[in-house]
């Protein structure tokens, strides 16, 4: 089966569609999927549930569907650095499901390994345990949280074959790999394809049976946030 498409905008086709529970990979800006993202957009789907760490940058990464508006829930553990989410949840346009992020991972995790929910101290006595079922062990009391099947994941890679085998650069594996293996249906972007065969088999970091279509991007952006700061009078 040939999963190799020849554009970002090729491998969504046929795929996304508007009111879809979506995961999106990467951490910040760090090992997002770029072109698909930008084809997202272009296609208009919308009424979107988004599960990722945070929702991009205003003008990048997913802060460009929040603009456009085609996102309407997020379920994420940051969401600093992006004037326009701020904007659009505290004026009631934009629905959202803070989780903390272990939590999330595992959430994740567990979907993709077909667990259907997991038991966590994290959240107790918080908000985020409201309306959960709790339950005692060992003297501690845990709250169950479900996990997360998306329909469709979108994830970055660094390098695939042809079948989809992945391989993962530094940190912008993070996220990657749990939605990658949660969804449904799975469209990786890399930024080099190789034959069959040509990867290590202990470099590969996840099997292709978990990637459904690929796409190449070998230019991405890739921005990078830096931190600023404010130098004090007289320091």
């Amino acid at each position: 089966m040939n999963k190799i498409y020849p554009s970002a905008a090729a491998a969504l086709a046929g795929v996304t569609q508007d009111g879809q529970l979506m995961a999106v990979g990467g951490f910040g800006l760090c090992g997002i999927p770029e072109a698909l993202i930008d084809a997202l957009r272009d296609s208009g789907t919308k009424d979107l549930t988004v599960i990722s760490n945070n929702a991009g940058v205003d003008g990048f990464g997913l802060g460009k569907l929040l603009e456009t508006r085609q996102i309407k829930k997020m379920i994420s553990s940051y969401v600093g650095e992006n004037k326009e989410f701020e904007r659009q949840f505290l004026a009631g346009e934009l629905q959202l499901e803070f989780t903390p992020q272990g939590t999330l991972a595992e959430k994740l995790r567990a979907g993709g390994a077909g667990i259907p929910a997991f038991f966590t101290r994290t959240g107790v006595g918080t908000v985020v345990a409201d309306g959960k079922e709790l339950r005692e062990f060992d003297g501690h009391t845990y709250v169950m949280e479900r996990s997360l099947v998306p329909d469709v994941s979108l994830v970055k890679a660094w390098k695939a074959d042809t079948s989809g085998n992945l391989v993962f650069r530094l940190t912008a594996r993070n996220f990657n790999p749990a939605a990658a293996m949660a969804g449904k249906v799975t469209i990786v972007e890399v930024e080099e394809i190789v034959p069959l065969g040509a990867l290590e088999p202990d470099a590969i970091h996840l099997p292709g049976i978990y990637i459904d279509r690929i796409v190449l991007n070998a230019t991405p952006e890739k921005r990078i946030e830096k931190r600023t700061i404010t130098e004090k009078v007289g320091a």
